[in-house]
């Protein structure tokens, strides 16, 4: 069998990792060959390939990114967008896809499959906002690298007693400020679940200075006041439909030094979450998926996405993944608000 492999959207930690397990599992224990789509789904849909065997996944597994690079291609935006796909396909003799990325990528490989493709996705994502699977690979790397930023400011936002406004990563979901918040020591953390009360905020950050140390407030970029909206770098969507998302944490900023009368700073995490190499949690998981995806392309399970149900990996239906996002409920959020102001 000849499987081809792609990565899509947003790079992120693990997936490497992911590409060196199909491929030495399928090539050593199946026989399988296998062929490398650059760029995401620009790949099958323009023809863009690149070796895949052995050789090519030796000493990746550390790597962050992914060596078969990515993009945010949307075939279904793309008059005959699909029939190139079929007919690439075709051409290369690739009988089967593993399709490795988030909403929007197995949201394509999920409607590619209703169509007649055989295809099996791996969940990746660092918002940790897929359905069906308890984490996906990324995220634990993304929280790690934020916490360590908080940790960092801490000492910076008492030593020039400033309230410090760290804004991460999280578009529709808040898993990534809520976890390196709790786990940073934040005294504020602002989630997309939930809209916000400025003067709530400036109210725990004012009690923070009273007892003489500097607050730290964590929010999501995805967040949102009570009175306002989602603050966008700009008004262009990309070919799945996305705003670009910026700015929340720096409006944040001058909203409460002008109401505390405190000085206030912003630090944004942005793309730092993304890269470097992954933890040694990432790149277990990533590893496990790998393995198992190959596992259902060689046994003609097609229409399935990898999923962490406990700590085992088990198939669901592609659909299952992408159908609803996975957010924050809100009994997570007041499990962590007894430490606000504190």
């Amino acid at each position: 069998m000849r499987i081809g492999v792609l990565t899509g959207g947003g790079d992120c930690p693990g997936l490497n990792a992911v590409i060196r397990a199909v491929v030495r599992k399928g090539v050593t224990a199946y026989g399988h060959e296998f062929v490398g789509f650059r760029d995401g789904w620009k790949g099958p849909l323009e023809g863009l390939t690149k070796p895949l065997g052995i050789a090519e996944v030796r000493g990746i597994l550390p790597r962050g990114g992914t060596i078969l690079g990515s993009s945010r291609t949307n075939p279904f935006k793309i008059e005959g967008g699909v029939e190139k796909i079929k007919a690439n396909l075709a051409e290369q003799g690739v009988d089967a896809l593993v399709a490795i990325g988030g909403e929007d990528t197995l949201g394509v490989a999920t409607k590619l499959h209703d169509l007649g493709v055989n295809v099996v996705g791996v969940p990746k994502t660092i918002d940790n906002d897929l359905n069906a699977t308890d984490f996906t690979f990324g995220f634990d790397t993304a929280v790690n690298i934020a916490m360590e930023a908080i940790d960092r400011l801490h000492t910076t936002a008492e030593s020039h007693h400033r309230t410090l406004v760290v804004e991460v990563m999280g578009r529709h979901a808040g898993w990534i400020a809520l976890h390196a918040g709790l786990a940073g020591g934040a005294n504020v953390i602002l989630l997309p679940e939930r809209k916000f009360d400025v003067e709530q905020v400036a109210t725990y950050v004012t009690k923070r200075f009273q007892v003489e140390y500097a607050p730290i407030v964590v929010v999501a970029e995805g967040a949102q006041p009570l009175d306002g909206q989602m603050v966008l770098h700009n008004q262009e969507l990309d070919s799945f439909g996305h705003v670009r998302l910026g700015g929340i944490g720096q409006w944040l900023a001058e909203q409460l030094e002008e109401k505390t009368g405190k000085e206030a700073r912003t630090v944004v995490l942005g793309h730092i979450q993304r890269g470097g190499t992954p933890t040694a949690f990432d790149r277990v998981l990533s590893t496990r998926f790998g393995l198992q995806a190959i596992d259902a392309v060689h046994e003609g399970d097609f229409g399935k996405m990898m999923a962490l149900r406990g700590t085992d990996i088990v198939r669901v239906p592609l659909i299952e993944g992408t159908g609803e996002l996975k957010t924050v409920p809100l009994s997570r959020y007041e499990e962590a608000e007894v430490f606000f102001g504190n």
